[in-house]
């Protein structure tokens, strides 16, 4: 549980674990500090969950999937909206806390805040079309399919959007009817505590838990046998560990993992608005923190100059400050090691012979001293060898190629491992038809960057992930499909 002292702007946490309907203490008795990165205070102490929590926490959901799965669907929707509504009335207590926790700047989070809740208004209008099928067979015959709950399910989310994955990814299992267990990113806990107080008490008891700690409860999850799926959110490599985890029990893995997101520019875009969608789609508001960031941009030779003289001025608008104050426009990393890696691939970059276009520093300001704070940075001269070029970076670092053969352009924007998504800017139809066919990313924008919109689903190739999100497809990949054969014949 979580309550927040505005005078002197800290957070005290009751570091406990939500689950079977109650608050339970950590069963080693550990807990972990959460740390403000812009500042380094210390803000609360939080349960440090292992797996005898999780076989505790697996226990209670088993009982809480039986009387959620028999709630009929309307009144299942009917909880989901009161969540959101309750998200909402809540929305400045749960987005101060994840501002301080998290380092996201405090208007963007209550958008995200906001984003929580209409996800689950979104899952609650489409239960109803978790629907089966008749075949056809011999007369006197009836062959139906119908779609059931898997059981009790996981979901491992990241960090940089701490609220709303945990809150936006509980909602379409719980749609589906499953029991679902949310573990939230150790980096930045505390909203996720404080959502297992605000609605814990509209589900059954066990139907929905919230663990708090480190790898330990990801991999209990993962590898428990009572566990019917496992979801997550966050890296290849935490991607490929869920994978083996979950393999000696042969559950499905839904997985939203990292990316190297190319955008294009076409010589006949415009130079501008390149340079906007630049700006934009590298998601400096979050430090660049986001796998669908393009952070590897290839511009064509005859507008390469052009945009560039465009792009220092559209990025000026991302400048570092305090996640707590409003007028904040980019916020700090998560961590001191995550700050010291985005550090170490600025430094390799420069070694490497990339030419450093902007940025690259810490700010200078007294107030961001303390904090994990990087400029806005942008690399020119970028090959494709370079590890700027090939590596999920995670920061606010953009790389800038120029080329001119097509061939050759899609042969570098699909030579790497990832392929989540990808932003084309061009007037030409037929080309933007034909580059979108061409690209190996599940999610493509043409003359736009960086939006999501409900009921697309989102998702990747390779190793950015299995499976889509936000979308219908999210819903039934929660669900799994029995075939009924009624013989009323009297005939065999």
């Amino acid at each position: 549980m979580v309550a927040h002292h505005a005078s002197s702007g800290s957070f005290v946490s009751k570091p406990e674990l939500y689950y079977g309907g109650a608050w339970h203490a950590p069963i080693n008795g550990k807990t972990f500090e959460t740390i403000n990165p812009a500042t380094g205070a210390v803000i609360g102490r939080v349960a440090e969950g292992d797996a005898d929590d999780v076989a505790a926490a697996v226990s209670a959901a088993r009982e809480g999937f039986a009387a959620w799965r028999a709630v009929p669907p309307t009144e299942r929707a009917a909880v989901l909206r009161e969540i959101a509504r309750v998200i909402r009335a809540n929305v400045d207590r749960l987005s101060e806390i994840e501002a301080a926790d998290s380092g996201n700047p405090i208007t963007k989070v209550r958008a995200d805040v906001m984003q929580g809740a209409q996800r689950f208004d979104f899952f609650a209008g489409l239960i109803t079309e978790m629907k089966g099928d008749t075949i056809p067979g011999r007369e006197g015959t009836l062959t139906l399919t119908q779609r059931e709950p898997r059981g009790v399910v996981a979901r491992i989310v990241a960090f940089n959007h701490p609220f709303m994955f945990t809150s936006s990814r509980m909602a379409a299992p719980l749609a589906a009817g499953n029991a679902c267990i949310v573990k939230p990113p150790e980096q930045a806990p505390l909203s996720g505590v404080l959502f297992a107080e605000l609605v814990g008490g509209l589900l059954p008891a066990g139907a929905f838990s919230v663990l708090t700690g480190g790898r330990e409860v990801g991999e209990a999850l993962s590898a428990h046998q009572d566990i019917a799926m496992v979801g997550l959110v966050g890296s290849v490599p935490t991607g490929k560990a869920v994978m083996r985890s979950a393999a000696d029990t042969l559950k499905p893995v839904l997985l939203e993992l990292g990316g190297k997101n190319a955008l294009i520019a076409f010589p006949d875009a415009e130079p501008e608005r390149v340079a906007e969608a630049l700006a934009d789609g590298m998601n400096f508001t979050w430090c660049g923190q986001s796998c669908g960031s393009t952070s590897r941009a290839f511009l064509h030779a005859d507008i390469h100059d052009a945009v560039l003289e465009k792009l220092a001025e559209k990025i000026a608008v991302y400048k570092p400050g305090l996640p707590t104050d409003p007028q904040t426009t980019m916020g700090a990393l998560i961590n001191r090691a995550q700050y010291e890696r985005v550090m170490a691939y600025i430094d390799g970059a420069k070694a490497e012979g990339a030419k450093l276009f902007l940025g690259g520093r810490h700010p200078s300001e007294p107030e961001l001293a303390d904090g994990c704070f990087i400029e806005p940075t942008v690399f020119t001269s970028v090959t494709s060898d370079m590890r700027i070029a090939r590596e999920e970076i995670f920061g606010p670092v953009l790389s800038v190629f120029d080329w001119q053969d097509e061939a050759s352009l899609l042969s570098q924007v699909n030579g790497l491992d990832y392929g989540l998504t990808c932003s084309i800017w061009t007037n030409d139809l037929a080309r933007a038809h034909r580059v979108a066919a061409a690209v190996e990313a599940g999610y493509v924008w043409v003359n736009d960057v960086s939006k999501h919109f409900p009921g697309a689903p989102f998702g990747g190739y390779k190793q950015s992930g299995l499976g889509r999100e936000e979308s219908l497809s999210e819903l039934l990949e929660f669900t799994q499909e029995k075939t009924i054969h009624i013989n009323f014949s009297g005939k065999r």
